[in-house]
């Protein structure tokens, strides 16, 4: 390399490349390292950016050229295998580079921070014991005598233990000025009995069917290297994939591996890591967005470090460095959680899939009720099958039932048998569970007189009422209002709650069963991990109560005196027009089901339907989800959807409607001209004839679902394909024109790959 070079640096900007700057003066091209972050001036404000290559040329002027500001890292801060990765993202889903790094390390880091900056202060003895003997003497103060006892425990404490046993700072100076102990700074250790893969509990014992899993996966765990490899472990609610987990996990540790387990909700995480604190005695962190910045960093280095050997995660997890990471698991692989829906629209489980094929190790996608795209790559052999249809102990698969409600009378939103089977359920000592996805008291208020409906004035959307405190709210933009008196339209009285949600269902059954035991799970009454926590152990005490919750009821957790499940407004995504919104209906009905008789007792399920004879209904309650799925990856094929073809979607919204709609009709044009050239060209170049299809076909523009949100007018179109390369070669020149296009910073846009919500 010659003395002259430059800096390739990608910063965190929403374009798409990267910039040179010129090296601080009498600096070497070494003291450089890729992956290393330097603060730069951009514009008016200096941002943090990663080093992406040291070059010879530019093509910028050199008299152009600025320095960078200050260089932050000795050593590469991103290691070049997540580096890659972030250049896959990048890629992949045609974001800037500079904000995929950006995601890949802790906040506090971004900032500029160091890793040092999270030491905590600590005390040690610093006196031989002769010395000791002497200075000890000499003090009278009971609390310093106390002190200098626990340092005769142990030579070094926390600061902040020792203040948390009721030692005070002026009491440890004390014994600093005597020449007994003195301050240090030390980063945090995770708690650890033992590094080996000691258990405090034992390992359950396995049936075939999870021994058979279990030998087949950590086939390809590898002492020294492993095997990519993708499993799927497809078992009904009960059947222990848990303990798969578990057991795959204690092989990796034994062979000096790290693990990393993904799971969707935040919820999850504490249920999660106590199950595995009693298991292994290796630290286990965290990591999830209830965190602080420096909790989070705290566990970041932790796994870098390779002193935390499990870390459990929700999706951004997954950007851990982690050096000898030799096993990935996904638990609920289906949820949509998984992929972000804002910014990068990465998924996290296909990320997951692509990490685990760049570090060569298993992956294992664990479900009830795998997504499709999982279950087609699975009987298309591209993943291994691990079917586990046996629920543990003595638990029996709960009984189904659809009860049409169609001219029939309801009791505060129940149908009168089923109100009976509550009362039954109660009267026996056991847990009954109501689920309703909908938040609130009731989904809008309306005027009996003149039909007045109270709707958002920035959201095609009716606005929720809620009783606790009382206002009408907007779940979309988060729009809030008192509730009105009299009806804007007309002045009537005569204003009517329509429809029910969580809250009002709670207070019919508080009318329906007195006395009873009532507890309301949503996202208003569990705002943080310790109201959930405690909630959690509530239920576990195993009092009768009625459970009435949305999906957070549903996402995995274990209720074993819950010995019944009543599901209201089933109906609600049986006629969505997002394609995939029965899948996910069959996906949810089967989740909130499965918390049904998972001990030793047998359980019920009632689902309340307007359309007891829907054709698809019928199929999940008589076939079970595989019957469905088979029935929707048909339908899927015939039309050429997902995962029969390959999509991306385009979204724009503006404040000006017609503004929305321009950019997209010069998206569509720019792709049909694009295609015409570049496919006639290649035909051309290769003497063929024209084929009958284009390579990608175009649906749209149209309005999104909900046209009006926020305040802004939104417009999609949807880009498919049946090869995926095609799909991203007509996507790189389409993102070019976009952002060369005039006028376009009026307007938001992105462009979502493998798009799982379609509002």
């Amino acid at each position: 390399m010659t003395d002259t070079y430059y800096l390739r640096i990608a910063l965190p900007v929403p374009l798409r490349r990267q910039f040179d700057y010129l090296p601080l003066a009498n600096t070497a091209a070494s003291d450089y390292k890729i992956g290393s972050r330097v603060r730069v001036p951009f514009g008016r404000q200096q941002l943090i950016g990663f080093v992406l290559s040291i070059v010879n040329e530019t093509e910028v002027p050199v008299d152009k050229l600025k320095p960078i500001t200050e260089s932050l890292d000795y050593s590469s801060l991103v290691s070049p295998h997540i580096l890659e990765l972030c250049q896959w993202l990048s890629n992949y889903y045609h974001h800037p580079l500079g904000e995929v790094l950006d995601l890949a390390i802790p906040v506090l880091l971004r900032k500029g921070g160091q890793i040092s900056d999270i030491a905590e202060p600590h005390w040690r003895t610093c006196a031989s014991d002769t010395k000791a003997v002497e200075i000890i003497s000499s003090i009278t103060g009971k609390k310093q005598l106390a002190l200098w006892q626990l340092f005769q425990q142990q030579s070094y404490w926390r600061h902040k233990d020792l203040t948390q046993q009721g030692f005070a700072k002026a009491q440890m100076d004390r014994l600093a000025n005597l020449g007994l102990i003195e301050p240090y700074q030390q980063l945090p250790i995770p708690h650890s009995g033992s590094e080996l893969s000691l258990k405090r509990e034992s390992a359950l014992t396995l049936n075939s069917e999870q021994a058979s899993a279990v030998d087949k996966i950590s086939e390809q765990l590898g002492q020294t290297s492993g095997k990519f490899h993708v499993a799927l472990l497809d078992g009904v609610t009960g059947s222990g994939k848990t303990e798969v987990y578990l057991q795959l996990i204690a092989k990796a540790i034994e062979q000096g591996k790290q693990a990393l387990v993904l799971v969707p909700e935040i919820g999850l995480t504490p249920q999660t890591l106590r199950r595995f604190q009693v298991r292994f005695d290796v630290p286990v962190v965290m990591m999830h967005s209830n965190l602080n910045d420096k909790e989070r960093l705290i566990a970041w280095h932790q796994c870098n470090q390779n002193q935390a050997k499990i870390l459990i995660g929700t999706r951004s997890a997954i950007f851990t460095p982690l050096p000898t990471l030799g096993l990935i698991i996904i638990d609920e692989e289906h949820d949509g959680s998984f992929k972000q829906q804002d910014g990068l629209r990465y998924n996290a489980r296909d990320f997951a899939i692509k990490r685990a094929h760049k570090e060569s190790l298993p992956i294992v996608l664990g479900s009830a009720t795998p997504s499709l795209e999982t279950l087609h790559n699975a009987y298309s052999r591209r993943y291994s099958h691990h079917k586990l249809t046996i629920r543990a102990g003595n638990a029996k698969p709960p009984q189904m039932k659809l009860h049409s409600i169609l001219h029939q009378p309801l009791e505060f939103g129940l149908a009168l048998p089923v109100v009976d089977k509550i009362k039954q359920h109660l009267n026996a000592g056991q847990q009954v569970m109501v689920f309703i996805n909908r938040r609130g008291f009731a989904p809008t208020l309306a005027c009996r007189d003149c039909g007045w409906m109270a709707e958002c004035i920035r959201c095609d959307a009716r606005m929720t009422m809620h009783q606790y405190p009382p206002h009408m709210h907007c779940h979309h933009c988060d729009n809030q209002v008192a509730i009105p008196r009299l009806c804007p339209n007309c002045n009537s009285t005569q204003i009517e709650a329509l429809g029910q949600g969580t809250e009002r269902i709670e207070e019919n059954l508080h009318q329906l069963f007195p006395g009873s035991d009532i507890k309301r799970v949503d996202r208003d009454t569990v705002r943080t991990k310790d109201a959930f926590d405690n909630l959690f152990n509530e239920i576990h005490k195993g009092e009768p109560c009625i459970l009435v919750g949305t999906q957070m009821l549903a996402k995995g957790h274990h209720f074993p005196d819950v010995t019944m499940v009543v599901i209201l407004d089933a109906d609600s995504g049986l006629f969505s027009a997002d394609f995939r919104g029965m899948e996910k209906t069959a996906q949810l009905i089967l989740q909130v089901a499965g918390r049904a008789g998972r001990g030793d007792k047998p359980g019920e399920v009632w689902i309340q339907t307007l359309y007891a004879d829907h054709p698809q209904l019928n199929m999940l309650l008589e076939g079970g989800y595989h019957g469905l799925a088979a029935n929707l990856l048909q339908e899927r094929k015939h039309i050429q959807l997902p995962p029969y073809s390959f999509m991306a979607l385009l979204r724009t919204e503006c404040s000006d409607k017609q503004l929305a709609e321009q950019v997209q009709n010069q998206a569509r044009e720019f792709i049909q001209s694009w295609l015409n050239q570049y496919w006639q060209g290649n035909l051309l170049s290769l003497n063929e004839s024209q084929p009958d299809t284009t390579p990608v076909t175009l649906l749209g523009p149209f309005p999104a679902p909900m046209e009006r949100r926020n305040g802004r007018f939104r417009q999609q179109m949807q880009i498919m394909s049946h090869e995926r390369n095609s799909l991203h070669r007509v996507l790189d020149p389409l993102v070019h024109f976009l952002e060369g296009l005039k006028g376009i910073q009026k307007v938001r846009w992105n462009l979502d790959i493998d798009p799982i919500d379609m509002s």
